[in-house]
């Protein structure tokens, strides 16, 4: 059973799409490459959202595809745990993010 985690983000006011950018591929997709529990990792650039999307605006979405969630919650505590610091240090406005946590449905 594939579960995949959802991160909706909005960057911090007056921080730029090519500095957070840069940080994904330097740092946040170097990081995931090294967690055991990831099986995939992948950052959008939100262009569009529906009228009735409540609770942005965002700037990003991710998607974590996970062997398991607690699993991944624990590996991300100790691997993960200076980027994600940095993360909303620089970049992210922590009070928008906002997390969804999925399975997916086998056709």
């Amino acid at each position: 059973m594939a579960v995949v985690r959802f991160v909706f983000a909005a960057l911090k006011p007056g921080v730029s799409a090519a500095d957070y950018e840069r940080f994904e591929r330097e740092v946040d997709y170097v990081t995931a490459a090294k967690m055991k529990t990831i099986v995939n990792y992948c950052t959008h650039r939100i262009t569009e959202t529906g009228a009735g999307l409540s609770g942005g605006p965002w700037d990003y979405v991710e998607r974590i595809e996970v062997t398991d969630r607690a699993a991944y919650q624990a590996e991300l505590a100790v691997v993960g745990k200076e980027m994600i610091d940095e993360l909303y240090e620089k970049y992210l406005d922590r009070s928008k993010t906002v997390s969804v946590w999925t399975e997916r449905i086998k056709p």
